[in-house]
């Protein structure tokens, strides 16, 4: 799952925010997956408007070795300005289904805000 408008579709600087990854998934059990960033809900800053939440399951040519830093859900480092094209590629990944939705900021954004230590 990333954010492509990262801080704003106006100004996405930080494209894409990396909000949730997970590989080796054996079928559909994504409990069973490897987590590489733990999931971090919608963050619209404040002034922001409308962000793209985009979410794409790709197929594995087999199990994955990433070198990949594993992300804690308190972390916002190596967050910002991630690609899903560039890792789908080093991967020889294929898409197979995708789905998105649209978020702005609300007071509950400051929450995932806080708990990736980007404001106090």
């Amino acid at each position: 799952m990333t954010d492509p408008d990262a801080p704003s579709r106006q100004d996405p600087k930080f494209r894409e925010f990396h909000h949730w990854l997970v590989v080796n998934i054996p079928g559909s059990d994504l409990a069973r997956g490897k987590v590489l960033s733990d999931y971090v809900g919608s963050g619209p800053p404040q002034g922001t408007g409308l962000h793209r939440y985009v979410f794409i399951v790709y197929e594995q040519p087999g199990a994955l070795q990433c070198d990949e830093p594993i992300i804690p859900r308190n972390s916002a480092e190596h967050r910002r300005s991630f690609s899903i094209r560039k890792f789908a590629s080093k991967y020889k990944l294929r898409p197979a289904a995708g789905n998105f939705y649209q978020a702005e900021y609300d007071p509950s954004t400051d929450l995932v805000h806080k708990q990736l230590g980007l404001r106090k």
